[in-house]
């Protein structure tokens, strides 16, 4: 039996079938290029891959690439845990103009941070309203410190000494300090930083 244009319906099914495969082909081959030129422009320092709090989906970091980035490993039982506020307001504030913030959840420090993924992703949002990227709970300090961690830790010569350590990347990818727990998020020389950091281009 024919259908449109004179084709027998297995002909048609043939034709679309080559077709739908020609553009995934296609698509695959444009999400390569657009990784690899992702990659080809991404620093060193953020060419690196987590898993999402959330749901443990792979995240490259190069995805930040050309942004200030606030580096901060956290915990939900600690003294300063109310700190979350003052990030999430951070990244509202500045989220716009490039900045993003970034956290990482460790049980390094006075095991402040016992629970698991969802436990951890329902704390952050219910009770502070984190919409900031958050990964994996890891660990930042010691051999064992990942490898975004070991690479501040050795650029800026200072490794956390509890939770809330943070770090502040360039718009180039390159380290530009760091800032000890007691240091809040609201804090001038935070902002002012920050504000430096924003009106450089990579």
């Amino acid at each position: 039996m024919t259908g449109c244009f004179g084709f027998s319906r297995s002909r048609l099914a043939a034709l679309l079938a080559s077709l739908l495969l020609a553009c995934g082909g296609a698509q695959a081959q444009s999400a390569n290029a657009n990784s690899a030129k992702t990659a080809g422009n991404c620093p060193a320092l953020l060419n690196k891959t987590f898993p999402r709090l959330q749901d443990d989906a792979p995240q490259n970091l190069c995805q930040y690439a050309g942004k200030v980035v606030l580096v901060v490993n956290t915990a939900s039982y600690c003294g300063f845990t109310p700190q979350y506020e003052g990030l999430e307001k951070l990244y509202a504030d500045y989220a716009a103009q490039g900045l993003v913030v970034l956290g990482f959840p460790s049980n390094d420090f006075g095991e402040q941070e016992p629970g698991k993924s969802k436990e951890i992703a329902d704390f952050c949002f219910n009770t502070y309203g984190v919409k900031f990227p958050m990964f994996a709970k890891t660990v930042v300090s010691g051999k064992e410190a990942n490898p975004l961690f070991a690479e501040l830790i050795k650029a800026g010569g200072s490794a956390p000494r509890w939770n809330f350590y943070k770090y502040l990347i360039g718009r180039d990818g390159k380290f530009i300090d760091s800032y000890a727990s007691v240091t809040t998020p609201q804090s001038s020389r935070i902002t002012g930083d920050i504000k430096k950091a924003l009106a450089q281009q990579p």
